[in-house]
């Protein structure tokens, strides 16, 4: 046997005798992937904290401390995806003077990924939406929106996004609130309000069909009320679309101390959350996949204080 011959058999040999004698790295199993939702409602324009002067939330929220506590999340966990559920402005001189632009400019440096609309969003009207959109650096989902007899408009937003992180692909949709009632006529021009309930049932749909392993809605319909129990809210949504399954909420302002879990007839569980107003809470739950499929939803804490402890960062 030739020299050349003997040295490719043992170079062959020793290749496979390498493969025979790690099995493990051949077959081992995928590392679960952990995903961070962090979330946001009703800003309001508080960019600043509240004055500590006593009233009820004083020395709580601002934008700056924010940022700091996002940037140190992003730090500690390798996925994370940062969302608004709406009304991001009205309320202070920022929005009164700057229509928008301090707020999304301060937003877009924060790195969030997708917001939907409020109806405050509307405050002055479609010529005031139009010109503060491009001070957004993220997408404005909203899919029961028809923005179609809006010329101006009608290319400014998409019904959902997905985003992948390590491989696992995550569908977000937007729903708004009927704006009739709330909003000025004038202000929201032919925009045409569609059935959240039945948008939601596509959107399911359409996002399945693109293999999303979470399906996440933000939602600006409002948690729950008392009053109008008929009233479509983030709790009916989960009650009757099966297949959401998380949907973070803005419109009510409400405090929740932990997510609310619906369990439908086939036992899927939609995890509703929102965290009050004024940027003064940051939402937050984690999620562990393992095989493309949710392992376990531990809540690390449903939201975290934005307060003067956040000042070091």
């Amino acid at each position: 046997m030739n020299t050349t011959r003997r040295k490719f058999i043992k170079q062959a040999t020793t290749g496979l005798a390498a493969i025979t004698l790690t099995p493990q790295e051949l077959w081992a199993k995928p590392e679960p992937v952990k995903l961070t939702i962090l979330h946001t409602n009703d800003m309001h324009s508080r960019v600043e904290p509240f004055p500590n002067d006593g009233r009820k939330w004083g020395g709580l929220g601002g934008m700056a401390r924010r940022a700091s506590l996002i940037k140190q999340i992003r730090q500690q966990e390798p996925n994370v995806l940062l969302l608004d559920a709406g009304d991001i402005i009205q309320g202070t001189p920022y929005f009164n003077f700057f229509g928008g632009e301090v707020e999304l400019k301060l937003m877009s440096q924060m790195g969030y990924d997708a917001a939907t609309l409020g109806n405050h969003d509307f405050d002055n009207g479609l010529e005031g939406l139009e010109k503060m959109l491009p001070f957004a650096k993220f997408p404005y989902l909203i899919a029961n929106y028809d923005f179609s007899q809006e010329s101006k408009l009608k290319s400014s937003f998409q019904p959902y996004k997905i985003f992948e992180k390590q491989g696992v692909k995550i569908g977000v949709f937007g729903l708004g609130i009927e704006l009739r009632g709330l909003v000025l006529e004038k202000h929201f021009g032919s925009i045409k309000y569609m059935d959240p309930v039945g948008v939601a049932k596509e959107m399911v749909q359409t996002l399945k069909a693109q293999k999303c392993n979470l399906i996440v809605c933000i939602s600006h319909l409002g948690y729950k009320y008392e009053d109008d129990p008929n009233r479509i809210s983030d709790i009916h949504l989960a009650q009757k679309v099966e297949g959401i399954d998380i949907i973070l909420g803005g419109h009510t302002h409400t405090f929740l101390d932990k997510p609310d879990e619906i369990i439908s007839k086939s036992g899927h569980k939609t995890i509703i959350n929102q965290v009050g107003w004024a940027g003064i809470r940051l939402g937050r739950v984690d999620f562990v996949f393992e095989k493309g499929k949710v392992k376990t939803t531990p809540q690390t804490t449903s939201s975290l204080v934005i307060g003067e402890e956040f000042d070091r960062f």
